[in-house]
Protein backbone atom coordinates (compact mmCIF):
# COMPACT_ATOMS: atom_id res chain seq x y z
CA UNK A 1 0.00 0.00 0.00
CA UNK A 2 3.05 2.30 0.06
CA UNK A 3 5.00 3.77 -2.85
CA UNK A 4 8.72 4.43 -2.88
CA UNK A 5 10.75 6.76 -5.09
CA UNK A 6 14.38 5.82 -5.77
CA UNK A 7 17.27 7.88 -7.14
CA UNK A 8 17.98 5.38 -9.92
CA UNK A 9 16.37 4.47 -13.21
CA UNK A 10 15.12 1.02 -14.06
CA UNK A 11 17.81 0.76 -16.72
CA UNK A 12 20.54 1.37 -14.13
CA UNK A 13 19.26 -1.39 -11.84
CA UNK A 14 18.53 -3.94 -14.58
CA UNK A 15 20.64 -7.10 -14.26
CA UNK A 16 21.48 -9.76 -16.81
CA UNK A 17 18.65 -12.14 -17.74
CA UNK A 18 18.29 -15.04 -15.32
CA UNK A 19 19.47 -18.46 -16.52
CA UNK A 20 17.80 -21.17 -14.40
CA UNK A 21 19.35 -24.52 -13.64
CA UNK A 22 18.31 -27.46 -15.82
CA UNK A 23 18.33 -31.26 -15.68
CA UNK A 24 18.78 -33.39 -18.80
CA UNK A 25 16.98 -36.74 -18.79
CA UNK A 26 19.13 -39.74 -19.59
CA UNK A 27 19.07 -40.82 -23.19
CA UNK A 28 18.01 -37.45 -24.61
CA UNK A 29 20.14 -34.72 -26.21
CA UNK A 30 18.12 -31.47 -26.41
CA UNK A 31 18.95 -29.14 -29.23
CA UNK A 32 18.93 -26.25 -26.78
CA UNK A 33 22.15 -27.55 -25.18
CA UNK A 34 24.03 -26.55 -28.33
CA UNK A 35 23.45 -22.91 -27.28
CA UNK A 36 24.84 -23.39 -23.77
CA UNK A 37 28.07 -21.62 -24.76
CA UNK A 38 26.16 -18.44 -25.60
CA UNK A 39 25.71 -16.04 -22.69
CA UNK A 40 24.28 -12.57 -22.32
CA UNK A 41 26.65 -10.12 -23.97
CA UNK A 42 28.53 -12.95 -25.71
CA UNK A 43 26.23 -14.14 -28.45
CA UNK A 44 22.93 -13.21 -26.80
CA UNK A 45 20.72 -11.67 -27.93
CA UNK A 46 21.38 -13.67 -31.07
CA UNK A 47 22.31 -11.86 -34.25
CA UNK A 48 22.73 -12.90 -37.86
CA UNK A 49 26.03 -14.72 -37.20
CA UNK A 50 24.53 -16.72 -34.32
CA UNK A 51 21.49 -17.69 -36.43
CA UNK A 52 23.78 -18.90 -39.23
CA UNK A 53 25.81 -20.92 -36.70
CA UNK A 54 22.60 -22.54 -35.37
CA UNK A 55 21.48 -23.43 -38.91
CA UNK A 56 24.89 -25.00 -39.69
CA UNK A 57 24.71 -27.04 -36.48
CA UNK A 58 21.27 -28.30 -37.47
CA UNK A 59 22.50 -29.20 -40.96
CA UNK A 60 25.47 -31.02 -39.46
CA UNK A 61 23.24 -33.01 -37.10
CA UNK A 62 20.96 -33.88 -40.03
CA UNK A 63 24.01 -34.95 -42.04
CA UNK A 64 25.28 -37.09 -39.15
CA UNK A 65 21.91 -38.82 -39.06
CA UNK A 66 22.26 -39.74 -42.76
CA UNK A 67 25.69 -41.36 -42.35
CA UNK A 68 25.66 -45.11 -43.18
CA UNK A 69 26.41 -47.66 -40.50
CA UNK A 70 29.88 -49.18 -40.21
CA UNK A 71 28.85 -52.84 -40.75
CA UNK A 72 30.68 -53.67 -44.01
CA UNK A 73 33.54 -52.40 -46.16
CA UNK A 74 31.34 -50.69 -48.80
CA UNK A 75 29.51 -48.70 -46.12
CA UNK A 76 32.83 -47.71 -44.54
CA UNK A 77 34.14 -46.40 -47.91
CA UNK A 78 30.90 -44.49 -48.51
CA UNK A 79 31.04 -43.05 -44.99
CA UNK A 80 34.66 -42.01 -45.47
CA UNK A 81 33.80 -40.30 -48.79
CA UNK A 82 30.90 -38.43 -47.21
CA UNK A 83 33.12 -37.31 -44.33
CA UNK A 84 35.80 -36.13 -46.75
CA UNK A 85 33.23 -34.11 -48.70
CA UNK A 86 31.93 -32.55 -45.48
CA UNK A 87 35.46 -31.77 -44.36
CA UNK A 88 36.17 -30.01 -47.68
CA UNK A 89 32.94 -28.02 -47.29
CA UNK A 90 33.93 -27.03 -43.75
CA UNK A 91 37.40 -25.95 -44.90
CA UNK A 92 35.86 -23.90 -47.73
CA UNK A 93 33.46 -22.26 -45.25
CA UNK A 94 36.35 -21.60 -42.88
CA UNK A 95 38.32 -19.98 -45.70
CA UNK A 96 35.34 -17.76 -46.48
CA UNK A 97 35.15 -16.74 -42.81
CA UNK A 98 38.86 -15.96 -42.79
CA UNK A 99 38.49 -13.88 -45.94
CA UNK A 100 35.58 -11.94 -44.40
CA UNK A 101 37.58 -11.39 -41.23
CA UNK A 102 40.55 -10.17 -43.27
CA UNK A 103 38.30 -7.79 -45.22
CA UNK A 104 36.92 -6.37 -41.95
CA UNK A 105 40.45 -5.95 -40.58
CA UNK A 106 41.51 -4.35 -43.86
CA UNK A 107 38.63 -1.86 -43.62
CA UNK A 108 39.54 -1.06 -40.02
CA UNK A 109 43.19 -0.62 -41.04
CA UNK A 110 42.16 1.70 -43.89
CA UNK A 111 40.08 3.81 -41.51
CA UNK A 112 42.95 3.98 -39.02
CA UNK A 113 45.40 4.97 -41.76
CA UNK A 114 42.96 7.58 -43.06
CA UNK A 115 42.46 8.97 -39.57
CA UNK A 116 46.22 9.05 -38.98
CA UNK A 117 46.73 10.83 -42.29
CA UNK A 118 44.06 13.39 -41.40
CA UNK A 119 45.65 13.98 -38.00
CA UNK A 120 49.07 14.34 -39.63
CA UNK A 121 47.68 16.77 -42.21
CA UNK A 122 46.05 18.79 -39.45
CA UNK A 123 49.28 18.83 -37.49
CA UNK A 124 51.23 19.90 -40.59
CA UNK A 125 48.70 22.67 -41.26
CA UNK A 126 49.03 23.94 -37.68
CA UNK A 127 52.81 23.83 -37.94
CA UNK A 128 52.79 25.71 -41.24
CA UNK A 129 50.39 28.27 -39.80
CA UNK A 130 52.67 28.72 -36.77
CA UNK A 131 55.73 29.23 -39.00
CA UNK A 132 53.78 31.61 -41.25
CA UNK A 133 52.71 33.70 -38.26
CA UNK A 134 56.29 33.82 -36.99
CA UNK A 135 57.53 34.94 -40.42
CA UNK A 136 54.78 37.57 -40.63
CA UNK A 137 55.67 38.87 -37.17
CA UNK A 138 59.37 39.04 -38.07
CA UNK A 139 58.46 40.79 -41.33
CA UNK A 140 56.34 43.40 -39.52
CA UNK A 141 59.07 44.03 -36.95
CA UNK A 142 61.62 44.43 -39.74
CA UNK A 143 59.35 46.87 -41.59
CA UNK A 144 58.81 48.88 -38.39
CA UNK A 145 62.57 49.07 -37.84
CA UNK A 146 63.13 50.18 -41.44
CA UNK A 147 60.47 52.87 -41.11
CA UNK A 148 61.96 54.05 -37.81
CA UNK A 149 65.46 54.21 -39.31
CA UNK A 150 64.06 56.04 -42.35
CA UNK A 151 62.37 58.67 -40.17
CA UNK A 152 65.57 59.07 -38.14
CA UNK A 153 67.71 59.57 -41.26
CA UNK A 154 65.18 62.04 -42.67
CA UNK A 155 65.33 64.09 -39.47
CA UNK A 156 69.13 64.07 -39.66
CA UNK A 157 69.07 65.17 -43.30
CA UNK A 158 66.59 67.96 -42.52
CA UNK A 159 68.77 69.13 -39.63
CA UNK A 160 71.86 69.11 -41.91
CA UNK A 161 70.00 70.94 -44.66
CA UNK A 162 69.18 73.82 -42.31
CA UNK A 163 72.87 74.62 -42.02
CA UNK A 164 74.50 73.43 -45.20
CA UNK A 165 77.52 75.69 -44.98
CA UNK A 166 78.23 74.70 -41.36
CA UNK A 167 78.25 78.26 -40.05
CA UNK A 168 78.23 78.85 -36.31
CA UNK A 169 75.12 80.69 -35.16
CA UNK A 170 74.62 82.63 -31.98
CA UNK A 171 71.85 81.71 -29.59
CA UNK A 172 68.73 83.77 -30.23
CA UNK A 173 67.08 83.93 -26.81
CA UNK A 174 64.13 86.02 -28.04
CA UNK A 175 63.36 83.47 -30.73
CA UNK A 176 63.59 80.56 -28.27
CA UNK A 177 61.18 82.15 -25.78
CA UNK A 178 58.74 83.22 -28.51
CA UNK A 179 58.56 79.67 -29.92
CA UNK A 180 56.73 77.37 -27.50
CA UNK A 181 58.11 74.29 -29.30
CA UNK A 182 61.73 75.25 -28.61
CA UNK A 183 64.13 73.62 -26.17
CA UNK A 184 63.26 76.18 -23.53
CA UNK A 185 59.65 75.05 -23.13
CA UNK A 186 59.86 71.44 -24.39
CA UNK A 187 63.36 70.04 -24.00
CA UNK A 188 64.12 66.66 -25.55
CA UNK A 189 65.17 63.71 -23.45
CA UNK A 190 67.77 62.65 -26.03
CA UNK A 191 69.90 65.68 -25.21
CA UNK A 192 70.10 64.66 -21.56
CA UNK A 193 67.15 66.49 -20.00
CA UNK A 194 64.35 64.62 -18.28
CA UNK A 195 61.53 66.91 -17.10
CA UNK A 196 59.98 64.23 -14.87
CA UNK A 197 62.99 64.27 -12.57
CA UNK A 198 62.15 67.81 -11.41
CA UNK A 199 58.37 67.55 -11.32
CA UNK A 200 58.17 68.69 -7.69
CA UNK A 201 58.99 72.26 -8.66
CA UNK A 202 55.73 72.50 -10.60
CA UNK A 203 53.65 71.77 -7.48
CA UNK A 204 51.56 74.77 -6.40
CA UNK A 205 52.62 76.01 -2.93
CA UNK A 206 50.06 78.31 -1.31
CA UNK A 207 50.66 80.22 1.92
CA UNK A 208 46.95 80.15 2.86
CA UNK A 209 46.63 76.35 2.47
CA UNK A 210 49.97 74.99 3.70
CA UNK A 211 50.47 77.02 6.92
CA UNK A 212 48.40 77.46 10.07
CA UNK A 213 48.78 81.25 10.06
CA UNK A 214 47.56 81.34 6.48
CA UNK A 215 44.51 79.24 7.39
CA UNK A 216 43.69 81.57 10.30
CA UNK A 217 44.02 84.63 8.06
CA UNK A 218 41.86 82.98 5.40
CA UNK A 219 39.19 82.13 8.01
CA UNK A 220 39.23 85.70 9.36
CA UNK A 221 38.69 87.10 5.88
CA UNK A 222 35.53 85.05 5.36
CA UNK A 223 32.16 86.74 6.04
CA UNK A 224 30.02 85.81 9.05
CA UNK A 225 27.36 84.25 6.81
CA UNK A 226 29.81 81.41 6.00
CA UNK A 227 30.84 80.50 9.54
CA UNK A 228 27.62 81.36 11.42
CA UNK A 229 24.62 79.67 9.95
CA UNK A 230 21.19 81.19 10.61
CA UNK A 231 18.22 78.85 10.57
CA UNK A 232 14.72 80.18 10.15
CA UNK A 233 11.96 78.25 11.81
CA UNK A 234 9.30 77.06 9.39
CA UNK A 235 5.98 78.78 9.56
CA UNK A 236 3.08 76.62 10.72
CA UNK A 237 0.60 75.59 8.12
CA UNK A 238 -2.82 77.09 8.33
CA UNK A 239 -5.45 74.39 8.74
CA UNK A 240 -8.42 76.71 8.43
CA UNK A 241 -9.64 78.79 5.56
CA UNK A 242 -10.39 82.50 5.66
CA UNK A 243 -14.06 81.74 6.29
CA UNK A 244 -13.26 79.55 9.31
CA UNK A 245 -13.73 76.10 7.84
CA UNK A 246 -11.21 73.26 8.35
CA UNK A 247 -9.41 72.22 5.19
CA UNK A 248 -9.90 68.75 3.75
CA UNK A 249 -6.13 68.01 3.91
CA UNK A 250 -6.13 68.90 7.63
CA UNK A 251 -9.02 66.52 8.32
CA UNK A 252 -7.24 63.79 6.37
CA UNK A 253 -4.05 64.28 8.40
CA UNK A 254 -6.02 64.03 11.65
CA UNK A 255 -7.65 60.80 10.47
CA UNK A 256 -4.32 59.36 9.44
CA UNK A 257 -2.82 60.24 12.83
CA UNK A 258 -5.71 58.46 14.57
CA UNK A 259 -5.32 55.38 12.37
CA UNK A 260 -1.57 55.38 13.06
CA UNK A 261 -2.14 55.53 16.83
Amino acid sequence: TLGTQTDYRDGETQTDPYSPEYVVPSGSVPELLTLATLTWGRGLPAGLAEVEMIERAREKRAWEATLPAMDNASQIAKRRKMMDDMERKEWAFREQEIEKLQEVRLEVLKKLLQRREENQNELDAKRLDYHWQNHQKAKEEKMKKIQHDCALMLRKLIAKRKNVMGKLERRDIIKEYSDFASQTYAPLSRIGYFPDNHSERYVVKNFYLNTFAGLCELEASLPDSVTQVKIKAPKPKYTTTKTGFIKRSARLEVELAQVHQ
